[in-house]
């Protein structure tokens, strides 16, 4: 469904993470009068290699996602990949240099095995364990579905997002912040969007959930905090935060 011929650049984008607590973001950006979300979460543009490959880049079917005729101020949307997917960020930037990008941020480790746990559990392959995960990795090429670890090496993710745009038109959000305190957080949101958050009523949404097939093992959690005790000091310093509930 394409809601109007109208068209006008995007506002601002949640970049990520997958496995963040994107789902409930976008349930909450959608309730507010201010703000106009694309029809439907994730539209996939940014890391659509075949919208990429041809010159000059087509923008409008993009924009008619979007109904512009509205009195919403701002619109964006919520794809998780664009944090990840290394070509999205100068896409992005030579799109508009001015968008305002979001960014959640979880424990990389319990990030891989929610990720992990959704994959297997729809492809039904419930033998793998996550130790084994290494195996499936495609580095250095990247991939759409067995990166999961991969996708938790955040700092260079951030530190790309950084050469290119302005730190005023980045907002990090850390997830466990986000899960425990929706409304202060989403005032944030709001703030950092410029809408009115007065004339929004919250109601708490639950952060996405899935069924476990499995339980983290010991020796899963290890190897994965093993593969990024350094990355998480290393987001540490680049946001100035603390991630030290990351590291048990």
């Amino acid at each position: 469904m394409i809601f109007s011929k109208k068209t006008r650049k995007i506002d601002f984008l949640v970049c990520g993470t997958q496995k963040g607590g994107t789902t409930a973001l976008d349930h909450y950006l959608r309730k507010h009068p201010e703000i106009g979300m694309g029809k439907k979460k994730e539209l996939h543009f940014f890391d659509n290699e075949v919208i990429f490959s041809k010159s000059p880049t087509n923008y409008s079917a993009y924009e008619n996602m979007f109904n512009f005729n509205g009195d919403e101020k701002t619109f964006g949307e919520i794809t998780p990949i664009y944090m990840y997917w290394e070509p999205s960020c100068k896409r992005i930037w030579e799109y508009n240099s001015d968008i305002k990008l979001i960014f959640i941020l979880r424990s990389p480790t319990a990030r891989a095995f929610s990720h992990w746990n959704m994959v297997e559990v729809l492809i039904k392959n419930l033998s793998l364990m996550l130790s084994e995960m290494k195996q499936k990795e495609f580095l250095p090429l990247q991939h759409r579905v067995y990166s999961y670890v991969d996708r938790g090496y955040y700092s260079e993710q951030i530190k790309r997002y950084k050469s290119y745009f302005n730190e005023s038109k980045l907002m990090f959000i850390k997830y466990e912040c986000f899960r425990d305190n929706q409304e202060a957080v989403l005032k944030e949101v709001f703030n950092f969007l410029e809408v009115n958050s007065n004339n929004y009523v919250f109601e708490y949404q639950t952060i996405h959930k899935r069924d476990k097939h499995a339980k983290m093992r010991i020796e899963d959690k290890n190897f994965l905090l093993d593969k990024f005790k350094h990355e998480i000091h290393e987001v540490e310093e680049t946001l100035n935060w603390d991630c030290s509930d990351w590291l048990v």
